[in-house]
């Protein structure tokens, strides 16, 4: 299959479940020809909400929808889902409504849109609220499976999707189960948890380490928050030396998750690759990605540093 962004794969599976349940319904704040939310449309216009430039409102709207036993995904870009983040806590994760936020074109592999359009600190926010589950999906499949289990599940969520196009790793036997990690591939001397774009670049820097008899695993961290804490502890005993990969800032999320596992039950030698508490800028995907140091490339050169730690 060619590679298809992950928002394709959202808008999708939005109109698959539409389907499946008939109590779910879209919503989004004037960037639907974008996030995909209103492929919905297909199977049922009335079941489609406009909300125009209003992300609060928008929110607010999907609250009162979840409280009158809707299924409400309420979808704008990741950076613009912040402007609502008070009514996201006070309204929804506070009083624990069945809202599913999906928040599009994150991190700098947005590209050309620059630093006021690239969400580098989403996943930081959104996973510190209480009853709030957090998930990034790395591929098409994964995405759609991510939608369908997040329309059975009863609670608030955050999914963080992507803009540009990735290759598919999964097929359609996949399956999914919020919280629980994946390993794609086996190995001993290191461990790589890594999530969503950055699943691609440590499939491939893996194989660039395997020319230098380094074998890693490569795990897919696609639940953020509630993270697979026995996938982390067993691979980490295994290896004594992690590291941790995002198109996020390294403070606050997948990084500082996984180290809180570590730090309360099995301190050992960690890496953080991701952004460096920095911006990015405008450019597109593939230079960003070599000047900000998350291309594969970067990645094994990396390993190879916290490997040679490990080995002191």
């Amino acid at each position: 299959m060619e590679p298809k962004a992950t928002r394709e794969g959202y808008g999708d599976a939005l109109a698959e479940v539409a389907k499946k349940y008939k109590n779910v319904v879209a919503l989004d704040a004037d960037l639907n020809d974008s996030t995909r939310s209103d492929y919905i449309k297909k199977v049922d216009p009335s079941r489609f909400i406009s909300m125009g430039i209003a992300e609060q409102d928008m929110i607010g709207t999907a609250a009162g929808l979840a409280a009158s036993g809707k299924i409400p995904f309420a979808s704008t870009f990741a950076i613009f889902s912040e402007r609502a983040f008070e009514f996201v806590r006070n309204i929804v994760s506070r009083n624990n409504l069945n809202v599913k936020i999906a928040g599009s074109h994150a991190g700098i592999f947005t590209g050309e849109d620059g630093k006021s359009a690239q969400a580098i600190e989403d996943i930081s926010i959104y996973r510190t609220l209480p009853n709030m589950i957090v998930l990034q999906p790395c591929d098409y499949i994964e995405t759609k499976k991510a939608v369908h289990a997040l329309a059975a599940y009863h609670g608030p969520s955050f999914m963080r999707l992507l803009r540009n196009p990735l290759p598919i790793i999964h097929d359609d036997n996949y399956k999914f189960e919020i919280g629980k990690g994946e390993i794609l591939r086996n190995g001993k001397d290191a461990v790589i948890f890594a999530t969503g774009t950055m699943v691609h670049e440590s499939l491939a820097a893996a194989e660039i380490l395997k020319k230098d008899n380094i074998a890693i695993y490569v795990v897919n961290v696609h639940t953020i928050k509630p993270i697979d804490e026995k996938l982390i502890m067993s691979l980490a005993k295994k290896t004594n030396c992690v590291i941790t990969a995002e198109d996020h800032n390294i403070i606050g999320g997948l990084g500082s998750a996984v180290a809180e596992v570590l730090g309360e039950n099995y301190p050992c030698i960690m890496k953080r690759i991701g952004m460096e508490d920095q911006y990015g800028e405008s450019g597109k995907p593939a230079e960003l990605y070599e000047k900000y140091g998350l291309s594969a490339k970067h990645v094994a050169e990396k390993v190879k540093e916290i490997i040679k730690r490990k080995k002191k």
